[in-house]
């Protein structure tokens, strides 16, 4: 799959479904380096992709940024209420939670 959505990207495709493909191919491939670049270009192309955010948060956590990953699931949960999309605005609620009892037992 990753080969084939660099592909698209090598001939000049770019957009938020593209960038979102290749943010989750990299993360479940555990290269969050790439994750998090992709994902990012994500939510420059759009900023109310709250799926994009949930993962970008998850590849910065993933990286050894927790700030960052707070900043984009903090961003996740505006562009999920602005939206209604309720199952992603809980995820990064427990995100979150779990980010700050982590940060607090250090």
């Amino acid at each position: 799959m990753l080969v084939s959505l660099e592909k698209m990207l090598a001939k000049g495709v770019d957009n938020a479904l593209l960038r979102f493909g290749l943010g989750k191919g990299h993360l479940d491939a555990g290269d969050h380096t790439n994750a998090v670049e992709h994902l990012q270009r994500c939510v420059e192309f759009d900023s109310k992709y709250s799926a994009a955010w949930k993962l970008l948060g998850k590849a910065w956590l993933a990286a050894g940024d927790d700030a960052q990953a707070r900043h984009a699931w903090e961003r996740g949960l505006e562009a999920a209420a602005a939206h209604g999309d309720n199952q992603a605005e809980k995820e990064m609620t427990v995100f979150l939670k779990k980010l700050g009892r982590r940060n607090n037992a250090l």
